[in-house]
């Protein structure tokens, strides 16, 4: 299994909107970045991702699991990118900030503090452990 990171403005699109969607989940779109592009066609089934509100909150708040791997983003009319279709695991118990991963000297090299404008990122093992003790998993 691989890890990762998503981020999304929670005014437009939030962890509750996420959740909100159930188990048929929804799909990822709107990337148009072409490292972000990268991550989201390394993406496998099962492979979970950390849903980080950016911008507001700037705050990792829950889990998600990938349930359909890189196809056509439909929004996309140049067809050059892709999307993932995702749907909510688990929310963190406690949101784990920005700030409190920046304050960590293990997550130095983490991806979100070293490309914090990335919207999809891929996550360590170590990373993925350290994170979700933080966040009381």
């Amino acid at each position: 299994m691989q890890y990762w990171l998503v981020k999304s403005e929670p005014s437009a699109w939030s962890w509750d909107q996420q959740v909100a969607k159930g188990a048929k989940g929804e799909a990822w779109t709107g990337v148009r970045n072409f490292t972000a592009r990268q991550n989201l066609v390394k993406m496998r089934k099962g492979d979970q991702a950390f849903f980080y509100h950016s911008n507001e909150g700037k705050e990792i708040v829950g889990i998600a699991e990938i349930i359909k791997e890189a196809y056509p983003d439909p929004t996309d009319k140049t067809g050059k990118f892709v999307c993932v279709d995702i749907k909510a695991d688990k929310p963190l118990k406690t949101p784990v900030t920005m700030a409190a991963i920046k304050a960590d000297k293990k997550l130095a090299d983490m991806a979100l503090v070293k490309y914090s404008r990335l919207s999809v990122q891929p996550v360590t093992s170590e990373e993925w452990k350290i994170v979700c003790k933080m966040g009381g998993l």
